[in-house]
């Protein structure tokens, strides 16, 4: 988290949501700080999750069409977790902070599995169908989704501010700079269409569910926009070969792709047809997350705060992105 931020949240900030939402004050555990502060939190004996955010990351409005899509794809029999309104019946509360800024608060339901560590042998075809079943069910209903009454829209793909890059990578990094506007303007001429496009969640690595031994669910639904269904299947992609592959053999990441891929979209067709032209759009999905990534990391951590791995990634991103390269060649 930025340090401006966390300057401002305090701890009365979370003692008051924990109150608006009728949660044990005195038994609660932080599980993440990245782009959201994450508790476990207790509810009559019942482990739930409260996320605060930031106005700097996301507006009330956006936090809303969240979790409206949310409570619809749990109607269509999806495995996501539940939201829960507050006290006063609100899905999103508010808090002002000392510099008048406001914090959000939301709470869902725990997922229910476990996470599954790319190390861990569970880290198999089994799970890669599985998670591949899901996406595709998931992709299966957006595309009869509606906004509820009052509702306002997702944002669009390149509505996503770490897309300006500029913003927040050194400005010698012009070779970054040109690559991604040039990555931009490529994607912007992508056909779209019903079976391609549509609001998906966007960032379904394997941090982002738990595990049952049958079956996925899926949670952190924060960067759900609207994005080709392609950039879904990118992404998980990405990630397992990221955490699982940080100095590897290129030959090993190459056989390891193959085995997910064929896995994954195993899956994905007994519940959606595969999007057309995926094997043009993969690599084109894989560098965008790249770039993200690479601001993203520049955004969050300082540069003091950035050890020895997390500066060894960063370049490695960074070389994939000037040499127009995606993590694993198509």
């Amino acid at each position: 988290m930025e340090k401006a931020v966390d300057a401002l949240m305090t701890d009365d900030i979370l003692t008051n949501f924990l109150k608006i939402y009728s949660l044990n004050i005195g038994n609660y555990k932080k599980l993440g700080d990245f782009e959201n502060y994450v508790y476990e939190v207790h509810k009559d004996g019942k482990a739930h999750i409260l996320r605060i955010t930031h106005s700097s990351h996301r507006m009330l409005e956006e936090l809303l069409s969240e979790a409206d899509w949310m409570n619809y794809l749990k109607s269509k029999g999806l495995k996501v977790p539940e939201v829960f309104p507050s006290k006063n019946g609100n899905m999103v509360e508010r808090l002002t902070a000392e510099d008048g800024s406001p914090f959000y608060a939301s709470l869902f339901s725990k997922a229910e599995g476990k996470s599954i560590s790319v190390r861990a042998p569970e880290f198999n075809k089994e799970l890669f169908q599985a998670w591949g079943r899901a996406v595709g069910k998931m992709h299966a209903a957006t595309k009869s989704y509606v906004p509820s009454a009052g509702i306002v829209p997702r944002m669009q793909w390149d509505e996503e501010e770490l897309l300006l890059v500029e913003k927040y990578i050194p400005v010698e990094d012009q070779l970054v700079i040109k690559h991604t506007k040039d990555l931009l303007n490529l994607l912007l001429n992508l056909p779209k269409n019903i079976n391609n496009f549509g609001l998906i969640h966007t960032d379904l690595h394997s941090g982002n569910f738990f595990y049952d031994g049958k079956d996925i669910q899926v949670f952190d639904f924060d960067d759900c926009c609207h994005h080709w269904f392609a950039s879904d299947i990118a992404i998980p992609l990405y990630y397992s070969l990221l955490y699982k592959f940080k100095e590897a053999d290129p030959a090993e990441m190459k056989i390891f792709g193959k085995q997910f891929l064929d896995s994954f979209l195993e899956g994905y067709q007994l519940e959606n047809k595969i999007p057309d032209d995926l094997e043009r759009q993969l690599p084109l999905f894989l560098r965008l997350r790249d770039i993200t990534l690479y601001s993203v990391l520049h955004k969050k951590i300082a540069p003091e705060d950035r050890n020895s791995q997390l500066l060894f990634m960063m370049e490695t991103i960074k070389k994939r992105i000037e040499r127009n390269d995606p993590i694993y060649p198509i």
